[in-house]
């Protein structure tokens, strides 16, 4: 019988999911795989389990998001990184294959850390930046990246924000083609986390149990961003992402 304490960790984290799709507490949603890999390792299963228990669910939350969002999105965007999501979903699987799970979660710790050191710097570095036209050359580039870093751990939001913060889109365009972006990004890898063993049946049993907690994540971020200030509330998810992450590296070194 599953254990509470892993039961109570991966509802937090499917939770954690519709409360970033509502567009609260900043990078919430990197916090999902490092708490999904630590509660499922409790529970003697291996992070590609946690990983693929996740996907459906995050597909799930972007359906919600992409009818708030609907059609105000900058479409280009997703012409120019598409190709390269593709090579790096394709990149990620081959090497996700070859990996043992002690490699893996160190991966996804190191992944989780560097996130929250993004989000401290980003201001500071696209300060002074002027807008620039995306193309394919860095489309491509940024696609790769966020492919192979979606693939390793749903962690693809600082190489979209590095592709698109310095266009300096409005906020409901900007948001928009995210949500946009991600949802193609979550489509692409499904063939190949079906593919390759990461969604299972197991794992979809899973899902069917906590799938409930999506909308109500989603409803929750929707009456947080009226009720409490985001900020604080941002600073105490970047807190507990590092520590999950440096968990995860400091216990499969």
């Amino acid at each position: 019988m599953t254990e509470l304490p892993v039961i109570l960790l991966v509802g937090f984290a499917v939770v954690f999911i519709g409360l970033s799709k509502a567009g609260f507490g900043g990078g919430l949603g990197m916090l999902t795989a490092p708490l999904c890999v630590v509660a499922f390792g409790m529970a003697g299963q291996s992070p590609q389990f946690a990983i693929g228990f996740l996907l459906p669910l995050l597909c799930a939350g972007d359906s919600f998001s992409l009818y708030h969002y609907w059609r105000q999105w900058r479409l280009e965007n997703l012409k120019y990184l598409l190709p390269g999501v593709v090579a790096g979903v394709i990149a990620g699987i081959q090497l996700m294959d070859r990996m043992e799970p002690r490699h893996f979660s160190l991966i996804i710790g190191v992944l989780a850390v560097s996130f929250v050191v993004f989000q401290l710097v980003k201001e500071k570095v696209f300060k002074n930046e002027t807008p620039f036209v995306p193309g394919y050359g860095s489309g491509t580039a940024a696609g790769i990246g966020a492919g192979l870093t979606s693939t390793f751990a749903h962690g693809a939001g600082p190489m979209i924000n590095i592709f698109m913060i310095p266009q300096r889109l409005p906020k409901e365009v900007f948001v928009s083609t995210r949500v946009l972006i991600f949802t193609w990004i979550n489509w692409i890898k499904m063939p190949f986390f079906v593919g390759w063993g990461l969604v299972t049946l197991e794992s979809l049993k899973w899902n069917a149990f906590y799938l409930p907690l999506v909308p109500v994540g989603v409803w929750l971020g929707v009456w947080l961003n009226k009720k409490i200030p985001e900020d604080k509330f941002r600073t105490l998810t970047y807190a507990l992402t590092l520590l999950a992450g440096l968990h995860l590296i400091f216990s499969n070194l």
